[in-house]
């Protein structure tokens, strides 16, 4: 049904230490190649992945397994997979259940931090785990294989930042005119249709021997479908009662070495 909201609300919380550190010194958190400890054998990495600005939570639920697992929160997208990588115990299992989705509701909005309850048995305030006590939250009590030698928390942890939720997503037809096939995708509203062909390149390996035109008129590739004057209006449709999957817009692919195209 149209479009979606994954990213929408994105709080301006607080950072850990780290991704602070790499704000301050950039101005905004810089994504990064997931980077997996020198004890984990290389059979156990997974193929390296070209990076993208904006993921869809589609892109984000492809990534479900204890050996790929993406999950996102407060707007940002985040590849655990080195982490997981590192810790096959019993404190790995919620991470691994949640793998794929959204984690925002572990988190204080306003710190950025794990949420604190009060215990009912203890009357004791700990981390708030519904699903299990996670990786690097402090047991209750005293527990002699408890290290906090493992320095930042995930959670904090900039290495693991991997680029931004969309904040909100549309579909886009496009029609290759040479091999007459139709390929729809759900794209990040911010991303310019250059990353949307990047896209398409899973669908078509030969995209970038393609000229991208809407209603005739060639598409500046470094604009977003918005600025190339194809408004989304998946929210009127849905006002008025009518499918968004209906009217998804198209564009048409003219391969360049078509010469009966002028």
């Amino acid at each position: 049904q149209g479009g979606s909201n994954f990213g929408r609300c994105a709080p301006s919380h607080p950072l850990g230490e780290e991704a602070a550190k790499m704000v301050a010194a950039t101005g905004e958190m810089q994504a990064m190649q997931p980077t997996f400890a020198p004890s984990v054998k290389p059979g156990d990495i997974p193929k390296e992945y070209k990076l993208k600005r904006f993921y869809t939570g589609g892109d984000v639920a492809r990534h479900n397994s204890s050996h790929d697992c993406w999950v996102s929160y407060f707007g940002r997208v985040y590849d655990l997979t080195p982490l997981l990588a590192q810790y096959d115990g019993p404190l790995a299992q919620p991470i691994i259940e949640a793998a794929g989705t959204d984690l925002s509701h572990w988190f204080n909005e306003a710190t950025g931090e794990p949420k604190m309850h009060v215990d009912p048995v203890t009357g004791l305030q700990e981390v708030y785990c519904p699903w299990g006590r996670y990786i690097h939250v402090p047991p209750q009590g005293p527990e002699s294989n408890w290290s906090t030698s493992f320095g930042t928390p995930w959670w904090e942890d900039s290495r693991y930042f991997i680029g931004r939720a969309a904040g909100r997503t549309r579909k886009v037809t496009m029609v290759n005119l040479l091999t007459k096939q139709k390929t729809t995708l759900e794209v990040p509203v911010e991303e310019t249709v250059e990353e949307i062909r990047e896209r398409y390149l899973v669908h078509n390996a030969h995209a970038g021997s393609y000229t991208w035109k809407r209603l005739g008129k060639v598409l500046n590739m470094e604009k977003t479908l918005e600025d190339n004057g194809m408004k989304d209006e998946t929210e009127e449709f849905v006002r008025l009662g009518i499918d968004p999957d209906d009217h998804i817009p198209v564009i048409h692919l003219y391969f360049d070495d078509d010469l009966t195209e002028a």
